[in-house]
């Protein structure tokens, strides 16, 4: 005898929650697969380096968790082509472009820029400015260098060069970053934009962070740009059109990977939270500073400001709210 109508339609309505959820388990148990790979291969490409070593007096644990994030200048895995592009010269010395501590915890994130030219003893070379500390020591002494300036303990580590943050700009189809009024033109660095938001590519953006002779603050708005850089890379890495789609993610995930060198253990889970609070800083500043006199043998230095950059570091290193000097 064939079905009625009301029998077949009794059927499929017995079916639907059967296939619904039949669907659904198949979509969870892709989707858990492709992030379990995607995890897997991911960790698997990290680069590493031994940036941390014990010595006597290193500062105890703090509350919270620090980084120390790095951009190196260095030119020799660029092409001729490539230095006259991005603007950067043929220097063959191997110092830090950029020096950030990066904190969260109970408090926070904040986003805290070092200057280059931060005049700090350096352990075992006297004084000198911060980032020839890489160019002495590597990673290592650059560590122990920060960790005895400020007194905090850092927990990770990590470094990007020029051309990685060029890729790593590109693979996300550029990022939009907003020019003070009056502009910022800088041959030097090959920055010339007008004011105003606009849209740039890796070597754009690269040119617009490292502007800083035409800037009448120096090295200290530069840090300013370089801030503004990282949190506008974040914003975009965040968002759902480059989290969702696999054809975004994935070239976003290889040019980062390409482009960081991180201490052993720093792991994907690491840099996944790390780039999550990126995301959402509470507060970005500079170590507050008190002049910038000429250093017989150095060149023109920046001195920290003692009692104000000692109360900022207290308060990452205490997990609390750190202090606003104005400015800067």
């Amino acid at each position: 005898m064939a079905a009625t109508p009301t029998q077949r339609q009794r059927g499929t309505k017995r079916r639907w929650p059967k296939r619904v959820l039949l669907t659904l388990l198949v979509v969870l148990v892709l989707l858990l697969g492709y992030g379990t790979a995607l995890y897997f291969w991911a960790d698997s490409r990290l680069r590493t380096t031994d940036a941390f070593t014990a010595y006597d007096g290193r500062p105890t644990a703090g509350s919270g968790t620090d980084w120390l994030l790095v951009g190196s200048d260095s030119r020799a895995d660029l092409t001729p082509e490539q230095r006259k592009a991005l603007h950067v010269g043929n220097d063959q010395g191997l110092n830090t472009d950029t020096i950030m501590i990066l904190h969260y915890g109970d408090s926070g994130p904040y986003l805290i820029s070092v200057p280059r030219d931060s005049y700090v003893s350096i352990p075992g070379h006297g004084k000198g400015k911060i980032n020839s500390a890489y160019a002495l020591g590597g990673a290592p002494l650059l560590t122990r260098t920060v960790e005895e300036a400020t007194g905090l303990r850092l927990d990770h580590y990590a470094e990007i060069s020029f051309l990685g943050l060029v890729d790593v700009v590109d693979s996300l189809g550029g990022v939009t970053l907003c020019v003070p009024d009056g502009g910022l033109h800088d041959e030097k660095s090959g920055a010339d934009f007008d004011a105003g938001c606009q849209h740039m590519d890796g070597v754009q953006a690269l040119q617009y962070a490292r502007a800083r002779y035409s800037d009448p603050r120096g090295d200290l708005g530069r840090v300013e740009r370089q801030r503004q850089l990282v949190d506008a890379i974040a914003d975009k890495a965040l968002s759902v059109g480059v989290l969702v789609p696999p054809w975004k993610l994935i070239p976003f995930l290889s040019a980062s990977l390409d482009a960081l060198t991180v201490d052993p253990d720093t792991g994907i889970g690491s840099l996944a939270s790390m780039g999550a609070k990126m995301s959402d800083l509470a507060a970005t500043t500079t170590v507050p500073v008190a002049g910038e006199p000429s250093v017989p043998g150095v060149g023109d230095v920046v001195v920290w400001d003692e009692s104000e950059a000692g109360q900022l570091f207290a308060a990452l290193r205490d997990d609390t709210a750190i202090p606003t000097f104005g400015a800067n």
